[in-house]
């Protein structure tokens, strides 16, 4: 009997790759998408009342709650979605001897201001706003309520499925606006991991059918830049005749507190399933597909 593979959070960035990914693979198991229609993760009787009697081998958590500026002031929706869920499904998960391969965030890091070292997985939490330290509540959670649990955390994620509007990401708020005014002024102080949802959705896709052990992975494209470098890289590999200016965070003074470093390191994973192409390499293989590719519909 093939291995079947639940999957929260389809029609988001990741999941849409995820999709994508397990089509490519070629029947490598079943997968099962659970729209937020199917499934309020949040409500812990329509969790039980949907995966209590399903049976399945292992569960792809991409759900989340993810603006990180209306956290600030929504922190018991945040905890609720990130955390709570995260524990009703960790508790299904062990009770049905499933894997839990659950998604989180660089955003649980941020809280030393001065740090220059690429983040391993053994590395302290240190959360700076409320969406962050939901995710880092989940992951611990996760791992009390199910020994098994795997948790893949990424950065700053791009992915087709942004095109759409349905959020979008930077890539495209970059070119946008680019297009728009043809000046852009982006923050030169905050640096982290870009990384391509098509690379990690490959990632998981290794991890269901090959196995892997229990623990925590870091999921991101090789190297690391400020959102100003990543902006410029984005104007120049599009072709956008739009002038690029670094800033200071204080000059766009937003809700929640950004991390100033949460670059990841990727050793762990390039150890054991090889390592994702670096950040520039995966931004070009998106601005070659983001006109051919449309997100799946909701």
């Amino acid at each position: 009997m093939p291995l079947k593979v639940v999957l929260l959070g389809p029609d988001g960035q990741l999941g849409h790759d995820i999709r994508r990914a397990h089509a490519a693979a070629d029947g490598a198991f079943d997968l099962v998408p659970l729209p937020r229609t199917a499934l309020d993760v949040a409500d812990a009787g329509s969790v039980e009342r949907v995966l209590g009697g399903l049976r399945f081998d292992a569960l792809v958590n991409c759900a989340a709650y993810t603006d990180v500026d209306r956290a600030e002031n929504d922190a018991t929706a945040a905890f609720a979605v990130n955390a709570h869920a995260v524990q009703s499904l960790a508790r299904l998960c062990a009770g049905k001897r499933a894997r839990l391969l659950h998604v989180s965030t660089d955003y649980v890091f941020g809280g030393d201001p001065s740090r220059q070292r690429p983040l391993r997985e053994d590395d302290p939490v240190a959360p700076v706003n409320v969406y962050g330290a939901s995710k880092a509540e989940g992951e611990a959670l996760a791992r009390l309520a199910c020994e098994g649990a795997v948790i893949l955390r990424t950065a700053s994620l791009f992915g087709v499925a942004g095109t759409g509007g349905r959020g979008g990401n930077f890539v495209e708020t970059i070119i946008r606006v680019g297009r728009e005014t043809g000046a852009l002024r982006v923050v030169d102080d905050q640096t982290m991991s870009p990384t391509a949802t098509a690379d990690v959705a490959r990632l998981v896709v290794r991890m269901l059918s090959g196995g892997c052990a229990p623990g925590i992975y870091h999921a991101v494209n090789g190297g690391a830049a400020t959102w100003f470098e990543f902006a410029r890289e984005i104007v120049a590999r599009a072709g956008i005749p739009a002038a690029v200016t670094p800033c200071a965070s204080g000059d766009y003074p937003l809700r929640a507190a950004r991390p100033r470093y949460s670059v990841l390191d990727d050793a762990k994973v390039a150890a054991a399933f090889g390592a994702l192409p670096p950040w520039q390499d995966a931004l070009e293989r998106y601005l070659r597909a983001r006109d051919d590719v449309r997100p799946a519909s909701a």
